[in-house]
């Protein structure tokens, strides 16, 4: 059967996977067929996605959040659609009506201190405007981040995390990109003891780390040595703003003001890629001093700050704070009886709102039971640099028969991947 999308038609499945590999990808199509989850995405709505062969799955990866209010939001859409009788991606250099009132908007939903936006096309990007003002408003080079981070993939945010990605292409600086251990405070104050950091880069919860859980006090004493030795503390919350933690910014329930704060991901409303870096009077200094200082020709399009407007105010809606706390609970109660099942293979649980891990009794437990959730009609994503957590990401609209759905067909693949790992010796590390 031809599958006809009007500029373009496969005949199979098959033809797709082979031309990815030829054109595309070639490591990370084969990465995806080995691990026996040959997805090819073709329709996707609300929080599910179709595979080309027809299969549905619920969709708790959200590619990293981008999809937190699900695909192709129906409110999203409209407002790019009614936005393109008048605009478009707009020129970078000029003041513009959408970005200017997406700043507006994003400035009163952050911490008060956050007083400007900078715009970015994508996260990656948003963290090298992000890395590039703090050297600029201290004068000094160091970015001090977390061991086995994941910033992006751009030219400062790969240096700033892990070295599996920065030895690739010879980016790794450790003299000027240090790492210290997560919830190591000793670690961190004696790095910045020397008074050169520009600044400190946190992801709030580190997502491609597995979200381990900050301890209690552990940023709010970060942030508090950053101003003893004059040190920007950036808050990295590409995957856990927008109410994913149950408030608007995951940083504002540590009760800390950032110095810049790195916006991306679901701001898009997963439509129209847009990133943004919201900073302090004193950080943004360069955008008085020089604004042509960075220039991104796509950074901040104007069809993109209609999704972001859009997304935002869905976001910021008193019905979606009180869905978010009742996902949270149902799926957080219904994992746990799940764990209760399985000890000795599902050993623990890392949530904050609707940002989950899943922790798994051996050092690539995630991938197996990914294999399954997949074969089960669940999408979800082992972490990258810790292969034994699943990330478990419920979007912030997912309706009560959803929540119930997606628990079932969980617990139903946790224990078919209990039974596997007994059979192939995976069940302990």
């Amino acid at each position: 059967m031809t599958h006809d999308y009007g500029l373009f038609a496969f005949e199979s499945k098959d033809e797709v996977l082979a031309k990815s590999q030829k054109f595309w990808n070639p490591g990370k199509t084969r990465f995806w067929m080995d691990a026996e989850v040959p997805l090819v995405i073709d329709r996707r709505e609300e929080y599910f996605l179709y595979d080309m062969s027809g299969k549905r799955l619920i969709d708790v990866h959200l590619n990293g959040g981008t999809y937190n209010v699900g695909h192709r939001n129906p409110e999203v859409v409209r407002a790019i659609s009614e936005g393109m009788k008048h605009f478009d991606i707009g020129n970078h250099h000029f003041p513009a009506l959408t970005r200017t009132a997406l700043a507006e908007a994003l400035v009163a939903s952050a911490p008060a201190n956050l007083t400007k936006v900078i715009y970015g096309s994508g996260g990656g990007e948003a963290i090298d405007i992000a890395l590039k003002t703090a050297r600029h408003t201290t004068q000094r080079r160091k970015i001090v981040s977390v061991i086995k981070a994941y910033h992006g993939h751009t030219g400062l945010a790969v240096s700033a995390g892990d070295d599996r990605f920065s030895r690739l292409f010879l980016s790794d600086q450790p003299e000027d990109f240090p790492k210290v251990p997560f919830n190591d405070l000793d670690a961190m104050e004696s790095v910045l003891r020397a008074g050169d950091v520009a600044a400190v880069i946190m992801e709030t919860i580190p997502a491609t780390y597995g979200f381990p859980l900050p301890a209690p006090g552990y940023l709010e004493a970060v942030k508090r040595l950053c101003d003893q030795h004059g040190t920007l503390y950036i808050a990295d919350e590409v995957q856990t703003g927008l109410m994913r933690t149950g408030e608007m910014w995951g940083i504002t329930k540590h009760g800390i003001e950032p110095d810049l704060m790195v916006i991306g991901k679901g701001i898009s409303g997963g439509m129209y890629p847009i990133s943004a870096v919201l900073a302090s009077e004193r950080a943004a200094g360069w955008l008085s001093e020089d604004g042509f200082g960075h220039i991104s020709t796509f950074g901040g399009a104007e069809l993109g700050c209609l999704a972001a407007l859009k997304t935002l105010e869905i976001c910021g809606r008193p019905e979606t704070r009180s869905m978010v706390h009742y996902i949270a609970d149902a799926v957080g109660r219904g994992l746990d009886r799940i764990r209760s099942e399985y000890p000795d293979w599902f050993v623990g649980i890392r949530q904050n709102g609707v940002v989950i891990g899943l922790e798994f009794g051996h050092p690539e437990g995630a991938k197996l039971v990914m294999k399954h959730l997949y074969e089960n009609g669940v999408w979800a994503i082992f972490s990258t640099l810790d292969p034994s957590v699943l990330q478990f990401k419920p979007g912030v609209l997912l309706r009560p028969e959803l929540c119930d759905e997606l628990l079932d067909r969980t617990e139903i693949a946790i224990g078919k991947a209990w039974r596997d790992a007994a059979a192939t010796g995976r069940r302990a590390a």
